[in-house]
């Protein structure tokens, strides 16, 4: 178990909703739905209009409810994965809350954090299916998960599964806010392909900075408590969530679905890379540990050597 249990969940922290046949036409399905995503927020585009055109769908906002009635502590944060990600956010928001103006004078604004199923209508990305997997979208400011990709995660890309490995997710997504907020988000614009791109040096920025997080989340106190959020990470927590970042590298999935790697064609960087950049905020807890836009060795981080 990782969260410390007397831990209390926020009732309004996130909203839940979404589902196959709510507002419309699902317009992203598969890697195909992915890629128009990917490529609509790398490039500062409407995401809602080229999937519109590419698919025909809406993309009016479906109605969402609060919390799951039956996340209350972090006991029940340790037994259904729904309430892990509730549980996670408010970890995140403590940590950010106190280290991100303290080292970037930025001030932190938590981001929005719903739970779907199937499918969900966001407030400025489209119409996403689950086939996406988690994501952020800087137009509304809000990390979207649908629970059930934790199980794929292990089933089909192989991670070790474990509480950090999910919650390493969630973390993912809110450092894409925390780049969102830095104004870093656009960084990526000029390359969206490629080992060395603005794409890969924005999700490897994204997988230090829930490296950041976990170098705080077991010491840092809650608010209002003197205990923090999550109990002492292990060599095994730091292993499950390594074992998740390397699951999703580009090098990995490509060799499992075609027999061979095209770093020409990366977005997200190699399985090593995603585990160094872990691993050099986890080590560091500092955001300018994370410029991965000034290395020069994405598979070198500096702070690591």
């Amino acid at each position: 178990m990782t969260f410390n249990e007397g831990m209390q969940i926020d009732p309004d922290r996130v909203s839940s909703g979404g589902g196959p046949g709510m507002g419309g036409k699902i317009a992203l399905g598969g890697a195909g739905g992915l890629i128009v995503l990917v490529l609509a927020l790398v490039f500062g585009g409407d995401p809602g209009s080229l999937l519109r055109e590419v698919t025909g769908g809406t993309t009016t906002q479906a109605p969402s409810a609060k919390t799951p009635a039956h996340c209350r502590t972090g006991a029940d944060a340790n037994k259904y994965v729904d309430c892990r990600v509730v549980l996670t956010a408010q970890s995140l928001d403590s940590v950010w809350g106190a280290k991100l103006p303290q080292q970037t004078r930025k001030a932190y604004t938590p981001p929005k954090v719903q739970l779907f199923t199937g499918a969900v209508n966001t407030g400025g990305c489209g119409r996403a299916t689950s086939a996406v997997g988690p994501f952020y979208c800087p137009a509304d400011h809000t990390a979207y998960f649908d629970t059930s990709f934790f199980q794929e995660l292990v089933d089909k890309f192989g991670s070790s599964g474990g509480p950090l490995a999910q919650e390493y997710v969630v973390a993912h997504e809110v450092g894409h806010h925390i780049q969102n907020l830095l104004g870093d988000s656009g960084r990526a614009a000029k390359s969206a392909q490629g080992a060395s791109s603005g794409s890969v040096r924005l999700e490897l920025q994204a997988d230090c900075y829930a490296g950041v997080w976990a170098s705080y989340a077991d010491k840092l106190p809650a608010p209002g408590s003197n205990q923090p959020f999550l109990k002492p990470l292990s060599d095994k927590d730091i292993q499950d969530a390594l074992s998740a970042a390397s699951s999703v590298g580009d090098d990995r999935i490509q060799k499992a679905a075609t027999g061979r790697t095209n770093p020409e064609s990366w977005t997200h960087g190699s399985s090593s890379e995603r585990q160094k950049w872990f691993l050099t905020g986890y080590h560091n807890g500092q955001v300018k540990a994370c410029d991965t836009f000034s290395a020069t060795n994405l598979d070198n981080p500096p702070a690591l050597r």
